[in-house]
């Protein structure tokens, strides 16, 4: 499976990336790359049960498919990509990353995971 070459391809293009994981439907980390402690793992599934809440109100309002969430914290940032078949990318982010120019790389890892599973 190329999914960890994919995600440490990823990090290695976004200064201050911390972590990229590729988590199921179900919010189990598949793969990982970068730091993989236990906090960014909740991170990660976390942000699978806001992508639901998100979806769901995009869908009560006709606002179409959610493709990416941005979320912003105290000691950095998440940015959030779905895939295919409930799947989803999360992309920990230290303070310094440039949050647009990691959204833009999650972008393209998305269309080249998609193409994957």
């Amino acid at each position: 499976m190329p999914y960890r070459r994919i995600l440490e391809d990823l990090l290695s293009r976004v200064a201050g990336a911390r972590t990229a994981l590729l988590l199921d439907v179900q919010g189990e980390v598949v793969v990982g790359a970068g730091n993989l402690d236990e906090r960014q793992r909740l991170i990660g599934a976390y942000q699978g049960i806001a992508l639901g809440m998100v979806s769901r109100a995009a869908q009560r309002v006709g606002g179409g498919e959610v493709k990416a969430l941005i979320s912003r914290h105290v000691g950095g940032s998440v940015v959030l990509a779905t895939l295919r078949d409930g799947y989803y990318l999360v992309v920990s982010l230290g303070p310094e990353a440039l949050t647009a120019v990691a959204a833009r790389q999650c972008e393209e890892a998305r269309l080249t995971l998609n193409q994957e599973i």
